[in-house]
């Protein structure tokens, strides 16, 4: 079995529950919107407003223009405070797994793609995340999964070689992106999938269900 130094998590849809479509509805009542058509602008242009290229202003009215809506100051701020809760919710087995890697000596990261306005939330609301030995995000680096700099961001901040870290995401360009470097990769899709794609391949403590 491969032994690892570090492992890495992405936040969305890995440590934290998914987005569901009631959280997508809620902002597109917000701005008069459709709930597909939301979904669909939403996902558009969110890479530039993660990497910092864009404030909130100018990502959520440039969604809003593109569906002929404009929002209100007020409208802007309800929108904001329901995405940040939308993904507020922690999934407890992999951040209990995260906590028996810590405990086994195993470093954690977090590596993820995310706006200022959730990196901000989550510093003042989900002190969980501060258990993790480093945390790169993409709007204090200016880059963006699966750009090479963001991975090589982590791996200095942990401390380890890409060939000694695990890499755990749910989109399939991000873990190719991380394998590229060298890292090793999981594309994620639940803690059972990932249960038994880590069985009898890597030295650490189980994934328990």
């Amino acid at each position: 079995m491969i032994q690892l130094k570090a492992v890495i998590f992405d936040y969305g849809n890995v440590l934290c529950l998914a987005q569901t479509t009631d959280d997508m509805a809620a902002m597109a009542r917000v701005a008069g919107i459709d709930t597909g058509e939301m979904h669909r602008l939403y996902w558009q242009s969110r890479v530039p407003f993660d990497r910092g290229d864009v404030d909130e202003r100018s990502y959520w009215n440039a969604l809003a223009a593109e569906a002929g809506r404009s929002l209100t100051a007020s409208q802007l701020a309800e929108i904001i405070r329901l995405d940040n809760e939308s993904w507020s919710r922690p999934d407890p087995v992999m951040v209990r797994w995260a906590a028996r890697l810590r405990a086994s000596g195993i470093r954690s990261g977090v590596l993820s793609n995310m706006p200022i306005t959730l990196r901000t939330w989550l510093a003042a609301h989900a002190r969980w995340l501060d258990d993790f030995d480093h945390r790169t995000f993409s709007c204090d680096v200016r880059l963006a999964k699966p750009e090479p700099g963001i991975y090589e961001h982590s791996l200095r901040g942990l401390g380890v070689a890409a060939a000694d870290a695990l890499f755990l995401d749910d989109k399939e360009a991000n873990v190719e992106g991380a394998r590229r470097l060298g890292l090793h990769g999981l594309l994620f899709r639940s803690p059972a999938q990932a249960r038994a794609a880590l069985n009898g391949s890597y030295a650490l403590p189980a994934l328990d269900l």
